[in-house]
């Protein structure tokens, strides 16, 4: 016969201590001398006692869960946030439950109204304007959102991306670059910050921005946007991308067409994504400290889950990295 799992009867009786006492032990909801802990953590120990989380959910009304929504997990820019933010979901104890929107606006709102309902707190990457964001104030969960969003009453982690794109093109108005082209993607919500961050800079030098769209975050989308950028009546001899992807995609379509990379184009991106750096030539880019993202976001949230409650909007300052893919013109 199959011996039975041990109860949480039985490490009461082996410790000599009350059901309950057992309960608020495992669960954390209160602290005892140190020998009962002891003898507590001897019998469970020695008995092979693991507590039933859905049963002891069903008691607290906690999960010792996050959820965490992200646009596409195979942007290496989010999967850089999620594991910022299992590495400290892990050292306090919680676990995180993933969804990935798979960048269809239409079903974020439903996604993480169901991931709502089986977590503790969430954080949440979304492109849905603050106008039609008020529902998640409504969730009755602690949220962090991964984006500035001022009109919202909820804490937030980004970075500055007016800033991002100023020190792209201020590099490349630095290398002797005059023609700059920003290949974008206008459905996020930063592409009109990054546009004005790039377009102030060239400005000063008394230069013009000329905008495309690359209609996707993605290298695919990047490679389909590189012809009617580069063939075009008025060809850059500079590019700002959106994003690393974006980037890497459009160099290597330029490469096919027949460019040489940098010397008849100049190529930026934007999240030092781990595969730019070994890129041919290397990818200049801006590191947006992705990971630091995901720390600093549950960070707030498990400040939130204990009470402690805010809605400011934590930055972080993007950093140059210049690679190969940038050139000196003379």
């Amino acid at each position: 016969m199959k011996k039975s799992s041990p109860t949480i009867r039985d490490v009461a009786a082996a410790a000599g201590v009350s059901v309950a006492t057992v309960s608020k032990y495992m669960n954390g909801a209160q602290r005892f001398s140190a020998p009962v802990e002891a003898r507590l953590k001897a019998a469970i120990e020695a008995l092979g006692y693991r507590s039933n989380p859905l049963a002891r959910s069903m008691i607290t009304g906690k999960t010792r869960t996050i959820g965490l929504t992200v646009l596409d997990i195979s942007n290496p820019h989010f999967t850089n946030i999620v594991k910022g933010a299992n590495r400290v979901a892990l050292q306090h104890d919680y676990t995180l439950l993933l969804v990935d929107t798979e960048e269809n606006q239409a079903r974020e709102r439903p996604l993480i109204e169901a991931l709502a309902l089986r977590v503790d707190g969430l954080i949440v990457s979304s492109r849905m304007p603050d106008e039609a964001s008020d529902w998640m104030l409504e969730l009755n969960k602690p949220v962090v959102l991964l984006r500035r969003s001022p009109h919202l009453q909820i804490p937030s982690v980004g970075i500055d991306n007016h800033l991002a794109t100023y020190m792209l093109a201020r590099h490349l108005v630095n290398q002797g670059h005059r023609r700059v082209a920003y290949l974008g993607f206008g459905q996020a919500r930063v592409n009109d910050e990054r546009i004005r961050g790039a377009r102030e800079c060239l400005a000063e030098a008394d230069l013009t921005l000329d905008v495309y769209d690359a209609h996707a975050p993605t290298a695919q989308a990047g490679e389909r946007a590189c012809s009617s950028v580069m063939l075009g009546p008025s060809r850059p001899d500079a590019v700002i991308c959106y994003n690393d992807l974006i980037a890497l995609g459009f160099m290597k379509e330029a490469a096919s067409l027949g460019f040489g990379l940098p010397q008849d184009v100049s190529v930026t991106g934007i999240d030092n994504v781990p595969y730019g750096e070994y890129a041919s030539p290397a990818l200049t880019t801006v590191d947006i400290q992705s990971e630091k993202m995901g720390e600093l976001a549950m960070q707030k949230l498990i400040e939130a889950l204990a009470g402690k409650r805010e809605s400011g909007y934590a930055t972080f300052e993007p950093r140059l990295i210049v690679r190969e893919s940038t050139i000196r013109r003379d």
